[in-house]
């Protein structure tokens, strides 16, 4: 177990109205007084307004945390709105943080926000963090992730971590300069990243909508926690939740002894890869564009048209014509016998990350002439068939 000292000094003394607002957290001897001035005077940024970050935000402005800093340059869609509940339906086509800031001034009016509308990169994630006290990383690839951290671990900050997949979820607070010696990031956890296409984002494999308040519940105590300098938190220990199971339980890390110090930000997309090197060259010169498939299937063209997702996915939205032969079989190379050699195949996704990889097994089975198409099926909606819904 980790209790650390405060992370904020107190603010002034709480207004009447203040004292109203907080008289919940007043009451309990281990927040108090001082505990809630310390909320007050502490900084956050939150790496996102989406799935943790949207209930991350509304309890950090209920608690009276006086500064929100909140990084995220999306724009809200409809399906955000299953999860990302700091959003509203006439929030739609918004940029996710201005819908977000109106959401905390309407909870509590007393919270500073502070919007960074940009794409948190190389150049700006140390400088950014050095801002703050306290960072919270909500985001769900991995490249961000370990940009994140490294950047944490440049500017000297603690970060609370979360992430979400389908039923499950996960928690823990990283911080390399913590003062009592035993400073862990996530390197620790993840030495290195996993392989491409080997941990789906919540886009492409789904997340159960109330799984982000239950994490994002999670990161916000742990916030509190670290900012009052109560309780102990989730430093060296990684917190599993399995929503299916109801169970928590955790597990002790330990930082890793062959880890690299950090010494600066590097490429953290090639890092991660989104798509492996393989995939990637089998698709640098066989992939066609949703206008050259439509040529193709206009003209009659004799092509099979292979649908590599999943069959939940399949029953949401596919293209008429397709063969559903899911990723999974063909990687094992069961599917690849029934696979036609006659026809030139045009493999496809929901984006075209999977297909490239599928790509690259049929390149190295023979089928030379196969294709995939850029985009996937998000784009053929988009620029092709926009009766198609999109998920």
């Amino acid at each position: 177990m980790t209790q650390l000292p405060p992370l904020v000094e107190p603010a002034g003394e709480l207004t009447l109205d203040e004292v109203a607002r907080y008289s919940r957290h007043l009451i309990i001897p281990d927040v108090g007084m001082t505990g809630q001035r310390r909320l007050r005077n502490a900084r956050v940024l939150v790496i996102g307004a989406g799935g943790l970050g949207s209930p991350a935000l509304l309890y950090l402005a209920s608690a009276g945390v006086g500064t929100l800093g909140i990084v995220e340059f999306d724009d809200v869609e409809l399906s955000n709105l299953q999860r990302q509940v700091i959003h509203g339906s006439s929030d739609v086509g918004r940029p996710k943080g201005e819908s977000a800031r109106d959401s905390i001034r309407e909870i509590n009016s007393g919270v500073e926000v502070r919007l960074h509308n940009v794409r948190l990169d190389r150049s700006n994630a140390v400088p950014l963090f050095e801002q703050y006290d306290l960072v919270l990383d909500g985001t769900d690839n991995f490249a961000t992730r370990y940009l994140v951290n490294d950047a944490a671990a440049l500017a000297g900050k603690p970060y609370v971590w979360g992430s979400i997949y389908r039923f499950e979820g996960q928690v823990s607070v990283f911080w390399e300069d913590a003062p009592d010696g035993a400073g862990l990031n996530l390197r620790d956890l993840y030495p290195e990243a996993p392989p491409p296409g080997m941990v789906p984002s919540c886009a492409e494999g789904g997340v159960l909508g109330v799984l982000c308040a239950s994490i994002g519940s999670v990161m916000v105590t742990e916030a509190i926690k670290l900012i009052t300098g109560i309780g102990d938190t989730l430093l060296g220990r990684l917190l599993v939740y399995d929503a299916l199971a109801m169970s928590y339980r955790t597990i002790r890390l330990q930082r890793d002894p062959d880890r690299i110090p950090i010494t600066g930000l590097i490429d953290y997309d090639a890092f991660c890869g989104v798509v492996s090197d393989e995939g990637a060259a089998a698709a640098e010169d066989s992939t066609i564009t949703p206008n050259e498939l439509a040529v193709l299937l206009e003209a009659g063209a004799d092509i099979a048209l292979i649908d590599v997702r999943e069959p939940v996915e399949w029953d949401i939205v596919h293209i008429e014509g397709a063969t559903l032969v899911p990723k999974g079989v063909i990687i094992s190379g069961d599917a690849l016998a029934s696979l036609p050699h006659d026809r030139r195949i045009v493999l496809h996704c929901k984006t075209g990350i999977r297909s490239a990889e599928a790509l690259a097994v049929l390149k190295q089975a023979g089928f030379a002439d196969a294709v995939h198409l850029q985009g996937g099926i998000v784009a053929w909606a988009g620029q092709i068939d926009p009766s198609l819904p999109i998920y």
